[in-house]
C-alpha cells in the first residue's frame, strides 16, 4: 500500500499545501457490515459541505472480490450525534438474511426511524412510523418482523418544553448550568431542551430518562401498525460474569466468553498498564484459557471478535510506544497458537471524525476495516484472515492522501522527559529554505488517534500549519496519574521535553512555540502556560476548573466526589490550596502568553471567571461559537476555528499578517495584545532521547 502511494505521488513535489476546507470536508466512513453470504458489505459514508454547513451521509454496498465500484443505495439522512459531545453517533445496518436489504435507523424528515435499502440499489422505504423516534432495532432471524424500541412522542417531548418554558425552569441536579435553559442542545435534527441524563456531563433532551417501549412490525406490512412487545434477551456480549473485565463477547453458538481484563502493576497511574485475554467456558467452575503467546503478553489488547464458524479470536493491539498504531492477530483458543494479520502505522479500526473506535466487519474469511494514519485519510479494506492480504476497496480520500504525501508526510517521533517516562508523537514538519533559521512548533496534546487533521477535538490544522511553516506536533498522552497535578504536571514535561529533543536536533526554534487543546488538552495547556516559560502564544477550546465551574454543577448528585478524586479538589472553603494550585483563576499572574479561547456556547461561561480578566489584561481573545457542544459540529464553526487557529499562531509565531483574508479588527485586537509587553519565551534544557 505504502509502495503503491508513493508511486502515486511521484512528481508532485510542490504541491499545493492542504487547506483548511479541504480538512473539514474529508469523506468519513463508518459501520460496515458483511453480507450473511460474505460476498458484500455495507457501509455508511459522511461528508461535512461548508457551503450548505450540514452533512451528506449514505449508505453503499460494495463487492469484496471483482473490480466493480461501491454502490450508492441510500440516503443515510442527518447524523445522529452525542447531544453532549456533538460526536456522531454508530448505527450500523442490518442485513436481511436473503441479503436483499439492509435495514438502519436515520435521521429524515424530522423523524428518526427505521428505513430499509434494497441493496441492488433500486430503492428505500420506511419500515416503521411511529409517533418517537426509535432508539434500537432488531431484526427476526428469519427477516420477518423487526423489534424496535422508543421513548416519550416527539408531541410529548415538545409539551414538556413548552410547559417548562411557561412556568418556569427549577433549578436543581439535572440543570446543565451554563448551558442554555431552552432548546440549547441538537438532538433529532432540532434544538431540544437538555438535562444532565447521568455520567459526567451527559445531558439528553427532556424526558429521555423514560423507560424503553418495545414493538414489533411485520417488515412487509406496509402501514400496518406496531404492536407491543417484550424487549430483547439481554446481549450476552455485556452481560457480567463476576469478573473485573472490561470487555466481554460471546460466542454465538456455544456461549464460551472472551474477555480483556487490565493486569500490572498500576503503580500512582489509574490505570493498570497491560490487558490480559481469556476465554471462560459456559460451564459452571470450568477454568478460564488465557493466551499466553508473546503477541497477548504485556500488551494493551483493545478488542476481540469471534471468528464466525471457527474457534479462534480476531483480537488488536495498540501499540502506545509506536504512535498508538494498530496489529491484529488471529488466536486459534484449541491450539494456543497466535497468527499476526496485519500492521499498521495508524487505525485499523476506524478514523470517522472524531470516532476512533469502528469495530471492523467479520466473516469467516474477511475483515473489512475503516482504516487511516496520522498523514492519510480513512479509506477501506478487506483484510483476508487466511495470510492478512490487504486490498482497499474504496478509498474517497486519494486525492487528498497524495497532497499530503507530496507536502507534509508524517513522522512518529519518540522522546523520554527528565523523569525517564517516555512519550510518542506525529510530526508534520515545516519546509524550510536550506540556511534559514529552524521554523516554530505548534503542540496538541492529548490523543493522536488515526487521521490527524485537527487534533483532538478537530480545531488545528496540522498539515496546514506545517505547510505555512510552522511544524505541527501531536503528543500522545500516557495514563493519568492518581494525583491530578501529576496528571496535568506530565503534560508539561512532555511539551518541554520535546521542544529540546527537537531543537537540540535544529528542527525547530525553541523560542517559539504554540501549543493548543481541548479537554484534558486544555487542561494541561492552561497547566503549562502556568507552571513552564516554554510556550509563545496557545490556544484552548474547553474549560478548566474553576470555583464557578464547581458551583455551576455543586448540585449534582456525585459531582463532588468525582472532582475529588479527579483532582482532590473540594469546595473552595475545604480546599483553598488545592484550588491556587489548581485553577487558572489563581494564577493569571504566571500566564505570560496570550490565549485564544474558541470555546463553545454550551461551556464557554464556565471560563469566564478567569478568561474574562485575561481579556481585560490584553492576555487573551475570545469566541464563542452558539449552538455547539463539547466538540464543535457545525461546517463553518469548523472552518472559522481552523482559520482563526492558523491567523493566531502564524500572527504570534512567525509575526505574520494575511492581508485582506481575515477581519482586519481581529488583527488590530491582537496588535493591542502584543503591545502589552509580555516576555519572550525561554529556551529549555538540553534534551534526553529515547534510546
Amino acid at each position: 500500500m505504502l509502495l503503491a502511494l508513493l508511486a502515486a505521488i511521484h512528481g508532485m513535489a510542490g504541491a499545493a499545501p492542504v487547506s483548511p476546507r479541504q480538512l473539514v470536508e474529508v469523506v468519513d466512513l463508518g459501520n460496515p457490515v458483511i453480507s450473511p453470504d460474505g460476498s458484500r458489505v455495507a457501509f455508511r459514508q459522511e461528508q461535512a459541505n461548508v457551503e450548505r454547513n450540514t452533512y451528506d451521509t449514505a449508505w453503499y454496498v460494495q463487492a469484496l472480490e471483482g473490480s466493480e465500484p461501491a454502490r450508492r443505495v441510500a440516503d443515510g439522512g442527518v447524523p445522529l450525534r452525542s447531544l453532549a459531545t456533538g460526536v456522531v453517533e454508530s448505527a450500523p445496518a442490518t442485513w436481511s438474511p436473503d441479503g436483499r436489504w439492509i435495514y438502519y435507523r436515520a435521521l429524515l424528515d424530522g423523524k428518526i426511524g427505521v428505513w430499509r435499502a434494497a441493496t441492488d440499489g433500486s430503492g428505500t422505504e420506511p419500515v416503521t412510523a411511529d409517533a418517537a423516534d426509535v432508539r434500537a432495532f432488531v431484526l427476526s432471524h428469519d427477516g420477518n418482523t423487526l423489534d424496535y424500541s422508543v421513548g416519550a412522542t416527539r408531541e410529548q417531548v415538545l409539551d414538556a418544553e413548552r410547559e417548562e418554558h411557561a412556568r418556569g425552569v427549577r433549578i436543581d441536579g439535572t440543570t446543565y448550568i451554563g448551558a442554555g435553559l431552552f432548546r440549547s442542545g441538537q438532538s433529532g435534527g432540532r434544538p431540544v431542551t437538555q438535562r444532565l441524563a447521568g455520567g459526567w456531563f451527559t445531558p439528553g433532551p427532556l424526558l429521555s430518562g423514560l423507560p424503553d417501549r418495545w414493538k414489533r412490525v411485520d417488515v412487509d406490512a406496509r402501514g400496518a401498525d406496531a404492536v407491543a412487545t417484550s424487549p430483547p434477551a439481554a446481549n450476552k456480549a455485556g452481560a457480567e460474569d463476576g469478573s473485573a473485565a472490561f470487555k466481554r463477547v460471546t460466542h454465538p453458538v456455544d456461549g464460551r466468553v472472551a474477555r480483556l481484563t487490565r493486569v500490572g502493576d498500576a503503580g500512582d497511574r489509574r490505570q493498570k498498564p497491560y490487558v490480559e485475554l481469556s476465554v471462560a467456558s459456559s460451564a459452571a467452575r470450568a477454568p478460564a484459557i488465557t493466551c499466553s503467546a508473546d503477541p497477548c503478553t504485556g500488551r494493551d489488547i483493545t478488542d476481540i471478535q469471534w471468528q464466525p464458524d471457527s474457534d479462534a479470536i480476531v483480537f488488536t493491539v495498540t501499540d502506545h510506544r509506536e504512535g498508538r498504531a494498530q496489529s491484529i492477530f488471529r488466536w486459534d483458543v484449541e491450539t494456543g497458537a497466535v497468527t499476526p494479520l496485519v500492521r499498521s502505522r495508524g487505525l485499523l479500526r476506524g478514523s470517522s471524525r472524531r470516532v476512533f473506535d469502528i469495530p471492523c466487519a467479520l466473516s469467516s474469511r474477511t475483515m473489512v476495516c475503516v482504516t487511516a494514519e496520522a498523514d492519510r485519510p480513512p479509506r477501506l479494506e478487506a483484510i483476508e484472515l487466511r495470510d492478512g492480504r490487504q486490498r482497499v476497496l474504496y478509498e474517497p480520500n486519494l486525492g487528498l492522501a497524495r497532497q499530503i504525501a507530496a507536502s507534509a508526510p508524517a513522522k512518529l517521533v519518540r522522546w523520554t522527559d527528565e523523569r525517564g517516562d517516555e512519550f510518542s508523537g506525529w510530526l508534520f514538519s515545516a519546509t524550510v529554505k536550506q540556511g534559514a533559521p529552524p521554523p516554530p512548533l505548534f503542540v496538541n496534546y492529548y490523543s493522536c488517534y488515526g487521521f490527524l487533521r485537527g487534533g483532538l477535538g478537530d480545531e488545528w490544522p496540522l498539515t496546514t500549519m506545517a505547510a505555512h511553516g510552522i511544524s505541527a506536533l501531536c503528543i500522545n498522552s500516557n495514563p493519568s496519574y492518581v494525583d491530578g497535578v501529576e496528571s496535568h504536571a506530565q503534560g508539561t514535561r512532555a511539551v518541554e521535553s520535546v521542544v529540546r529533543h527537537l531543537a537540540a536536533q535544529g528542527a525547530v526554534d525553541p523560542g517559539r512555540v504554540g501549543m493548543g487543546g481541548l479537554s484534558y488538552g486544555s487542561e494541561v495547556t492552561m497547566w503549562t502556560l502556568m507552571h513552564s516559560n516554554v510556550l509563545s502564544a496557545a490556544s484552548v477550546s474547553t474549560p478548566t476548573i474553576s470555583p464557578n465551574w464547581y458551583l455551576f454543577n455543586s448540585l449534582r448528585e456525585g459531582f463532588a466526589e468525582s472532582v475529588m478524586e479527579r483532582w482532590q479538589v473540594g469546595s473552595l472553603e475545604d480546599t483553598p490550596e488545592r484550588w491556587r494550585t489548581m485553577s487558572p483563576v489563581f494564577n493569571r499572574h504566571r500566564i505570560d502568553a496570550p490565549v485564544l479561547f474558541q470555546m463553545s456556547e454550551q461551556e464557554y461561561l464556565l471560563a469566564l471567571e478567569y478568561a474574562l480578566p485575561m481579556l481585560q489584561e490584553r492576555k487573551a481573545d475570545i469566541y464563542v461559537f452558539a449552538d455547539e457542544p463539547h466538540i464543535k459540529f457545525w461546517p463553518k464553526h469548523q472552518l472559522a476555528v481552523y482559520e482563526r487557529n492558523l491567523a493566531w499562531f502564524r500572527f504570534w509565531l512567525q509575526e505574520y499578517e494575511s492581508p485582506g483574508r481575515y477581519d482586519q479588527d481581529q488583527y488590530a485586537v491582537w496588535r493591542s495584545m502584543r503591545a502589552g509587553g509580555r516576555s519572550p519565551a525561554g529556551s529549555p534544557e538540553e534534551p534526553r532521547p529515547v534510546p
